[in-house]
């Protein structure tokens, strides 16, 4: 073996042994965990609770820092500019997939952010107005098809996950329905609940104490299973062969550069933080399931989200605002 092979495999060697050598030694000062969004959302809330937890794992300070605007961009461009060294994390949800796709940004979350863990999955269920005459989903259908253009739903603002769940649903069953978008997806449910619009299709853990409540009535969820908390309620793939939506997610991103050892030993403590009995009960009471899903992973199911938002933005000339 000649002395150039020899040095590209000692130099190899020192860059594996020093990654294994920071990894060892991660973190040993603050972590910094930006929410692109407002305190006291769902993002935040969970953010929240995994810091809490991995305070007590590392025995450093997890910081949330709501990095508001831009529909989530500015909290990941911030992120993406940070030093690639695992102090600096991204806990965005799985909408982060469109942002780009719908407005102009500063950086290529293909490229520039690395998925390194799935904290928890989550499903959406679809609700009317109580004042909608129809107590079913092909009821809805049907009612839809009778009278193109004249229904209509709530939305979070364009790209949301509300609008996208609803836009995939309508190009599937070639409905007419209206869409109205809103500053947020309370402000959509306030005008569920007002009567201002027929449907909106949002998250269990939004929508479930208005549903214990009668306010509003659930026709359909998601996922491949009833949930047991809506057990009386189907899913949309056994309504629709082949309609099944994936779950929705929270991740945490790393900037692109960051060393594998590191973003391995966050996505190890992560999963053991959100897997133990006290978030994972925590998580179930919130409608939300633990996943832990890691690296590579993690990465198959942004790019096959990536691809499928892409595909539906395109096909329906979905824009940004």
């Amino acid at each position: 073996m000649n002395n150039r092979y020899i040095s590209f495999f000692l130099g190899l060697l020192s860059v594996v042994l020093g990654s294994v050598s920071l990894a060892a030694d991660f973190p040993n000062r603050p972590v910094r965990l930006v929410v692109p969004f407002t305190a006291g959302g769902t993002l935040d809330v969970t953010a929240r609770v995994i810091a809490a937890k991995l305070h007590d794992i590392w025995g450093q300070s997890v910081i949330v820092d709501n990095r508001v605007g831009g529909n989530g961009a500015i909290g990941a461009d911030h992120v993406v500019r940070s030093p690639a060294d695992g102090y600096t994390l991204l806990y965005n949800g799985s909408l982060i997939v469109v942002t780009q796709q719908l407005q102009k940004t500063t950086f290529d979350m293909t490229k520039d952010l690395v998925p390194v863990v799935q904290p928890v999955v989550y499903w959406h269920v679809l609700c009317v107005s109580p004042k909608l005459p129809v107590n079913s989903f092909t009821e809805l259908v049907e009612l839809a098809k009778k009278q193109p253009g004249k229904l209509n739903y709530g939305s979070g603002g364009l790209g949301s996950s509300l609008h996208l769940y609803m836009e995939r649903l309508k190009s599937n069953l070639k409905l007419d329905i209206a869409h109205i978008p809103y500053k947020g997806s309370a402000p959509a449910t306030q005008a569920l609940l007002a009567g201002e619009v027929d449907i909106v299709f949002d998250t269990t853990s939004a929508m479930l104490p208005l549903i214990k409540a009668g306010k509003v009535k659930p026709l359909v969820v998601t996922g491949d299973k009833r949930m047991e908390v809506l057990s009386n309620v189907p899913t949309l793939t056994s309504l629709i062969p082949g309609m099944a939506e994936e779950p929705g997610w929270h991740g945490i991103f790393a900037p692109a550069g960051t060393p594998k050892a590191v973003a391995d030993k966050i996505a190890a403590d992560v999963r053991a933080a959100v897997m133990s009995v006290e978030l994972s009960t925590k998580f179930k009471e919130m409608e939300f399931q633990p996943s832990g899903l890691q690296s590579d992973a993690f990465a198959e199911v942004v790019k096959k989200d990536f691809d499928k938002w892409s595909k539906l933005i395109r096909e329906n000339n979905i824009r940004g605002e």
